[in-house]
């Protein structure tokens, strides 16, 4: 399909990565150029054809979609219409979050809630079907020039969509849906249909994106720099579910479909717990809906009237950077260099053996937070990361430290500031946008 070797996204690649599956084109011109493309003009990206989809089907599938989810309610949710869904273990901790999209009475469509939805489902009572999908295409067309290039190639007038609408359209003979949703936080859209005609529709995808100047976006670029700009935290790049750690039961099923661990690293790694994420920690306390009875329930309400942490950006110390880069080379008291640099050629190694990394963040030497997904912002020209903080810490210009440096090895401070979140607020935020401002064809 859209991976084999003669597929069309390996047109123009110049390095090509494995991430497990297969080999994905990693880059095309350049990370900081493909990015640009998504603030400027467009890009488009393949990267999401590996996603978990999965439906939910049968008389009670709203039942048990209540019954597993932090969210309520979906029963009364419109067909076409979509929610950002999270499910969590008893203590609170995110297993899994994606998107549910209702196609139609009693049937819903999700996107990177299984396999932990399934396990839920296995073990469901209900009168309700799990099915996965293994047959639909997934694109993104992302930026400023996005509506134009859908309108053109679709024909049709998607101007009304607002942010997680869609619309059924036609690409390359056939239907297609159309999502307002996109990871670089500018006007964004997911296309979606079926995989005998995703070879034709990215062609026609593509052409159009460089018709206005536009790039296709390698994997380095929607991996290592898009969900940090934007302010979406995202599993594996800024946490880790924690699979093995919430029960044999669940254990023993994601050991079957998922049989590796993801490592971590950075000076907080001395604890695996400092991966795992609340809803609270990263911004998604307000998707929590206390009227229903899900796992984690009990815990997320002690940690929402306990003060949560409040997830931020920081912006790191440019000479701090260059101090860590050349402490690699202090003989027995060197400062292990690990993969700080704007060349995703170095960065992208951590992810494709599946490791992450998290760091103590300090003031006044006391540990308040916690660093990850660091990433250069190249329209600021800034190493960023994300940040969980203890919210008397998390105001825009606090002045804090990162710890940088493995278990086991010396350490070295990195001076940041606490900036906005998300970090990238400009004209054409995705949720914000109003698509009036642009021409209709």
């Amino acid at each position: 399909m859209i991976f084999a070797p003669d597929s069309p996204i390996f047109e123009g690649s110049n390095v090509q990565t494995n991430i497990g599956f297969g080999w994905v084109p990693a880059e095309y011109s350049t990370t900081r150029d493909e990015f640009l493309a998504s603030r400027e003009t467009a890009s488009i990206g393949f990267v999401l054809n590996n996603s978990p989809v999965y439906d939910v089907t049968g008389p009670e599938a709203a039942a048990f979609l209540n019954s597993v989810a932090v969210n309520k309610d979906f029963g009364p949710l419109e067909t076409g219409a979509s929610k950002h869904v999270v499910i969590c273990n008893e203590q609170g901790y995110i297993l899994a979050d994606g998107v549910l999209l209702k196609l139609g009475e009693n049937h819903f469509r999700t996107y990177w809630l299984a396999p932990v939805l399934d396990f839920f489902l296995t073990k469901s009572t209900l009168d309700v079907t799990g099915t996965w999908v293994l047959d639909e295409y997934f694109y993104q067309i992302d930026g400023p020039k996005s509506l134009e290039i859908l309108e053109k190639v679709t024909g049709s007038d998607l101007h009304h969509l607002r942010f997680a609408q869609n619309a059924t359209v036609s690409i390359a003979g056939a239907e297609a849906v159309v999502h307002r949703l996109g990871m670089s936080g500018a006007l964004a859209y997911e296309v979606h249909g079926p995989s005998t005609v995703a070879r034709e529709a990215y062609r026609q995808l593509r052409a159009a994106v460089e018709e206005v100047g536009g790039r296709p976006q390698g994997f380095w670029n929607y991996s290592l720099v898009n969900h940090t700009v934007a302010g979406y935290p995202n599993q594996v790049i800024h946490f880790l579910p924690p699979y093995r750690d919430s029960g044999p039961e669940l254990a023993a099923y994601m050991e079957s479909v998922i049989p590796f661990d993801i490592g971590v690293h950075g000076s907080a790694s001395d604890d695996l717990s400092n991966a795992w994420v609340t809803p609270y920690d990263i911004g998604w306390g307000y998707l929590v809906n206390f009227d229903h009875e899900f796992p984690g329930k009990a815990a997320l309400q002690a940690i929402a009237s306990n003060r949560p942490r409040k997830v931020v950006t920081l912006e790191w110390n440019a000479d701090d950077i260059g101090a860590a880069y050349s402490a690699q080379f202090r003989g027995a008291d060197a400062v292990v260099y690990d993969r700080m640099s704007n060349d995703p050629v170095i960065a992208i190694a951590d992810y494709a053996v599946g490791r992450m990394r998290i760091d103590y963040v300090l003031l006044n030497g006391e540990k308040i937070g916690l660093a990850t997904g660091r990433t250069p912002a190249f329209v600021e020209n800034r190493m960023i990361s994300l940040a969980w903080l203890d919210v008397e810490h998390a105001a825009e210009g606090t002045e804090v430290t990162v710890l940088w440096g493995d278990i086991d090895h010396p350490k070295i401070e990195i001076r940041a500031t606490v900036a906005q979140f998300p970090y990238y607020q400009g004209e054409f935020r995705n949720e914000k946008f109003d698509t009036s401002s642009i021409p209709r064809r």
